[in-house]
């Protein structure tokens, strides 16, 4: 248990997974139905900018960073469909900074989660790092909605699926330190599915020039799971020993209409990301 998301919060790789993220949520949220969001890998749910760890990598300068100026102020990009698919996620950043005192805090998947849900709605946030665990739990204490657990990944999802709710997003963020973490994520994503075959679910992952990427993108084409879609953001070329080149979403069941207007937003986001040959896919693995 090495890994600590507060040392690559707000990089290249979280801005997309929670500008998606941020769209899935409002798209669940147009119906009067309540939901629920399960997070598998929650992390510390709010991440200090000048915090030590993120002091050290200053990944986010290349991911948060390049959408916000000095200040805090929005650099826009520059297709105007583009920016206002990335509003949501803007609009969550903005929540937890002060206006024109520059960016000071990054919202990661919890926090996202809860700004965007309603009062009906229901959140479970799992992390496994004692550590961070005790951060997470006290940051959501007096947070009536969420619920914090502390176990391994595959028995969190098995456990809260299927929801009361029968509606909701299972959100699958391992950090890919072991040598069988794409085999163990893809395993939780069919077992979850099996329990939840309405649910959306979303699986993250790295893309740094070892392969792994391919292999799990492969495997999930092959998984049998009927409704599945790709989106893929590389800021430069893969190579080996080269870092994260890049990040992509295996996404299940996406919640209408995100597979359509995807492509609406990754030409911009790409440009304003790269930092060398970008590249962006959106594709159906499976089924549409």
């Amino acid at each position: 248990m090495n890994y600590r998301h507060a040392y690559h919060a707000g990089n290249h790789a979280d801005v997309l997974k929670h500008v998606v993220l941020a769209r899935a949520i409002g798209h669940l949220a147009r119906k009067d139905k309540p939901f629920r969001v399960i997070d598998a890998h929650a992390g510390i749910g709010l991440y200090s900018l000048a915090s030590d760890e993120a002091g050290k990598t200053l990944e986010w300068r290349d991911g948060l960073g390049r959408l916000y100026d000095g200040a805090g102020g929005r650099l826009v990009l520059d297709d105007e469909t583009a920016e206002t698919l990335l509003s949501p996620w803007r609009d969550m950043v903005e929540a937890v900074n002060s206006r024109g005192q520059g960016l000071e805090w990054y919202p990661g998947s919890p926090e996202l989660s809860v700004l965007l849900t309603r009062p009906d709605d229901r959140l479970v946030f799992n992390e496994l790092h004692p550590e961070d665990h005790e951060t997470l739990a006290g940051l959501y204490t007096r947070e009536k909605r969420v619920r914090v657990t502390q176990t391994e990944a595959t028995i969190a999802v098995k456990a809260n699926l299927p929801p009361p709710e029968r509606r909701g997003i299972v959100l699958i963020d391992p950090p890919f330190e072991r040598r069988d973490d794409d085999v163990r994520a893809l395993a939780m994503l069919q077992q979850g599915y099996k329990r939840f075959a309405t649910g959306c679910f979303m699986l993250w992952y790295p893309v740094t020039g070892d392969g792994l990427s391919q292999r799990l993108v492969e495997a999930a084409r092959q998984s049998g799971i009927a409704r599945m879609l790709q989106v893929e953001l590389m800021v430069r070329p893969a190579a080996m020993s080269g870092g994260l080149a890049g990040s992509g979403l295996i996404i299940v069941n996406p919640p209408w209409p995100l597979a359509e207007e995807l492509p609406g937003l990754m030409p911009a986001l790409s440009e304003r990301l790269r930092q060398g040959g970008a590249s962006w896919t959106v594709d159906w693995l499976a089924g549409e």
